[in-house]
């Protein structure tokens, strides 16, 4: 869901304006970010952006570590 979605979706369950849901969605994904881990943290920001090519490959990379390969492999 990209950012503009979720920030519409957040104003109308809320009732909210969009400038309100912006902070609130702002607000949320920098607590997420802040204490999820890294690999978790930067997918959430490149789905959210929109860029899935980087999403794909930051799977990748978190999936490879969690299995034991490195990234020079």
């Amino acid at each position: 869901m990209p950012m503009n979605e979720l920030v519409q979706r957040v104003a109308d369950s809320a009732g909210i304006s969009e400038d309100t849901a912006v902070k609130a969605v702002d607000a949320i994904i920098a607590y997420v970010k802040e204490h999820a881990p890294p690999p978790v943290a930067a997918q959430l920001e490149t789905y959210l952006t929109g860029d899935t090519a980087a999403a794909v490959g930051a799977a990748k990379s978190a999936l490879g570590g969690m299995f034991g390969k490195r990234e020079s492999e």
